[in-house]
């Protein structure tokens, strides 16, 4: 229609080169449909032919294989853009908060854009699984499922380049070091939802003993926060058969330790959820003699600012008074790591429609509990509206255990609703 009108005009201004102009013109428009046809037909090879699910099973258990930890994932954030290619993708960015990679596919004309993330790093376990496709790379595994978050997300990029079903902007972003809490905030901090807007953001995590088939989410709060605490206490260090002579910072430790569990039985408020745990103690390790210092750290997990404060109150308060009564000094170091992740209400009720569409209404549950993980997601929530959700593992080990194998049967049903979210998200409206 362009070409049409170009020709009409350049014959009314009597150009004398119209003609061969216009053909050219009308050339190059052969020239970009059929390379835009070309890049369909990629994507539609996989899907068209039922090897879309396949070659989701291919990819995870090539990452699987070759696990990398936050901020080291090279290869992988390789594999992903090199599959991307190979669908079409040509707006794909790399290095995004180190190795984080982001693609983009435009289709219409609508302005709004919907982001669809997965994490990609793994965890510093030995595998013991004894697979096929176990990891290859001793003390690093694949054991929380981001190998499987990986291919499910280019699934989706594969069936939503493959149709012309949605008229607006898709982000796939695939994000480094999500169980350091570390990574979404460097991609933000290199420009993801600025640089690279968004108007909603939606992910997903697979759950074991969920059965396969199976989505549950909610709104509000979902995830738990993430806060870390280390203690250092230091005494006076002596001979075994002297601890009179000692201030003991061992003894003084396991009196903090216990009193720490105090925090949430008595200070919190029972209807709030919390755990304070302590996760390790060092001290001099020397059979024969008292310790001069100890070191204790914890976790702590809640759902609200207000609860946080509380607890890092209230374990300094107790810190400080138990080391003065023994006659010892103590540091507190407290760190908020993983913010609280909370499901927007609009968007919620958007992820379960999709999935309804794609799981059915019976396989999907909006009021699942909440629970005390902490997800780095979280961090795209502060700066866009979204939803996350998990999807069903079966029967099979818990996440980060050295046995946890993501079910492979759950890669094309998450793939779909990805791009069932986009398609109603980004509709096409009838003209």
């Amino acid at each position: 229609m362009v070409s049409q009108t170009m020709r009409v005009l350049l014959t009314q201004l009597k150009c004398p080169r119209s003609m061969d102009f216009c053909n050219a013109v009308m050339q190059a428009e052969l020239n970009w449909a059929w390379y835009e046809w070309q890049k369909l037909e990629a994507a539609k090879k996989v899907f068209e032919e039922g090897k879309l699910k396949h070659s989701m099973t291919e990819w995870r258990r090539h990452l699987h294989q070759n696990p990398e930890f936050g901020f080291e994932e090279f290869e992988t954030a390789n594999f992903i853009v090199g599959r991307l290619r190979e669908l079409g993708y040509e707006d794909v960015v790399t290095g995004v908060g180190g190795t984080g990679v982001v693609a983009t596919l435009k289709r219409g004309t609508r302005a709004r854009t919907v982001a669809l993330r997965a994490d990609m790093d793994c965890l510093r376990i030995q595998e013991t699984t004894n697979l096929p496709h176990a990891s290859s790379k001793p003390g690093l595994m694949h054991a929380c499922g981001h190998d499987g978050h990986t291919a499910i997300l280019l699934g989706a990029a594969t069936l939503l380049m493959a149709e012309d079903t949605f008229d607006g902007t898709v982000r796939f972003v695939f994000q480094p070091a999500e169980e350091w809490g570390q990574g979404m905030k460097a991609m933000i901090r290199d420009g993801l939802g600025t640089k690279i807007p968004f108007d909603e953001v939606y992910g997903l995590h697979i759950k074991p003993g969920l059965p396969v088939g199976q989505l549950e989410t909610r709104s509000g709060p979902f995830m738990a926060a993430e806060d870390g605490f280390q203690v250092t206490v230091k005494g006076a260090g002596g001979h075994a058969s002297s601890p009179h002579l000692c201030r003991d910072a061992i003894v003084c430790g396991a009196s903090i330790v216990s009193e720490l569990q105090t925090i949430v039985s008595r200070v919190l408020d029972p209807a709030e959820l919390a755990v304070v745990s302590v996760t390790s103690i060092l001290g001099d390790n020397v059979k024969n003699a008292i310790s001069s210092e100890l070191k204790i750290e914890g976790d702590c997990r809640h759902f609200s600012s207000v609860v946080s404060k509380k607890i890092e109150y209230t374990l300094r308060r107790i810190v400080d008074g138990i080391a003065t009564s023994h006659g010892c000094e103590a540091k507190v170091y407290y760190e908020r790591v993983f913010v609280p992740l909370v499901n927007e209400e609009a968007c919620t009720q958007h992820a379960l429609a999709a999935a309804q569409a794609v799981f059915g209404p019976e396989n999907v549950s909006g009021d699942a509990p909440r629970e005390g993980g902490a997800e780095d997601f979280a961090q795209a929530l502060l700066i866009a509206p979204g939803a996350f959700a998990n999807i069903g593992n079966g029967d099979s080990a818990v996440c980060h255990s050295s046995e946890f194998e993501f079910n492979d049967e759950a890669l094309l049903p998450g793939a779909r609703w990805f791009a069932e979210l986009v398609r109603q998200r980004l509709p096409i409206e009838a003209s």
